[in-house]
């Protein structure tokens, strides 16, 4: 499977989630409802993940947490605000930098059209 091809995947899944859902719900619930949906879908999900910080030859634990991590290639942030800041784009981008994914979705679950709520975030991608 192709990263775009995962991608369509985990967009398609956070969609149907939120057309039974709607919006107006916590993160959490998205969260665990998307990775049930990915995981029907035969993808390996982590929930949760941990990410360690390295400098030099120190490897900390500060409590960075990516919501959810499919195949070891995408990372997911489920939000429920009713606009994103900025800082919710770095923190993806942070995220991607430290594990070394290619790609993570930012998704707004609050927004009404759940199309509106997502974005894709690249880091050196290369198909």
């Amino acid at each position: 499977m192709t990263l775009n091809q995962l991608t369509e995947s985990i967009i398609g899944a956070a969609i149907k989630v939120h057309k039974a859902l709607g919006p107006g719900l916590l993160e959490s619930a998205y969260r665990a409802c998307v990775a049930y949906e990915l995981r029907k879908l035969g993808l390996f999900v982590e929930v949760e993940k941990p990410i360690p910080l390295i400098y030099e030859e120190v490897k900390l634990d500060c409590g960075f947490r990516a919501d959810i991590l499919v195949a070891n290639q995408v990372i997911v942030e489920c939000k429920a605000k009713e606009k994103l800041h900025p800082v919710e784009k770095a923190q993806v981008l942070s995220h991607l930098r430290l594990l070394n994914p290619q790609i993570g979705l930012l998704i707004n679950v609050h927004e009404v059209l759940p199309k509106n709520g997502i974005q894709r975030i690249v880091n050196n991608y290369r198909e």
